[in-house]
């Protein structure tokens, strides 16, 4: 299958940034970003970020590496009816599952939200700021009767969800290395670079993974 080239834009997103796990060096997070040879400042912020965050977390080996949470799935006000991206899929795809004995409810992995912090690790700043407008978020998820509702509901009932999936799918590259394979029943925001939102996807959550990858699990492209 052939492959695209990252537009010149993403290029700076998905660089891959010197990977020296702080632990392995017996120094604090702060000090081993800002030691790595050739690190610029905003090198050591990024990978002070990721670091910091709260997103990977130890699974019990109880739990399988499926993540999921009911959060996922997006419905209100039969907004979601208005695109023909099923935004309830997910919830669908893990019920299928458990009722055909493929996998059991207690051992699905809950992720955590990400927050602002996880996704600067990427986006910029005004991007995560444009967000706040109804507007924006109408276009980028091609939902017009989005921008008449108030934002603190589009937070709530959409970017919420997104930031749910954007968890899952950075605990599912720690999950993958560590089983050999894991599934993060949503996420896959393919359309969303650092700066610009579209297609159904706000947040850059295969980038993310990307990133949290390189510095958390000290891998490389190499």
């Amino acid at each position: 299958q052939r492959t695209s080239q990252p537009r010149a834009r993403d290029r700076e997103t998905i660089r891959a940034p010197l990977s020296i796990p702080a632990r392995a060096l017996g120094m604090s997070s702060s000090s081993a970003a800002a030691s790595v040879p050739g690190a610029t400042p905003a090198d050591a912020l990024r990978r002070n970020r990721i670091i910091s965050s709260k997103l990977y977390f130890d699974v019990p080996g109880s739990k399988a590496p499926v993540v999921y949470s009911t959060a996922y799935d997006i419905a209100f006000l039969g907004i979601e009816k208005m695109h023909p991206f099923d935004s309830s899929k997910w919830g669908r795809i893990c019920r299928f599952l458990t009722k055909e004995g493929h996998l059991e409810k207690t051992r699905v992995v809950e992720p955590l939200e990400a927050s602002k912090e996880d996704l600067l690790v990427v986006h910029t700043e005004a991007y995560l700021n444009s967000l706040r407008s109804s507007f924006r978020v109408a276009a980028i998820v091609e939902v017009p009767p989005l921008t008449l509702m108030p934002n603190w509901l589009v937070q709530q009932r959409l970017l919420y969800p997104f930031r749910k999936q954007v968890g899952g799918s950075i605990l599912s590259a720690k999950l993958a290395l560590e089983r050999g394979w894991a599934i993060n029943v949503g996420g896959g925001f393919h359309h969303c670079s650092a700066e610009e939102g579209g297609g159904f996807c706000a947040y850059a959550d295969i980038s993310l993974s990307i990133q949290f990858a390189f510095v958390r699990l000290d891998i490389s492209r190499e």
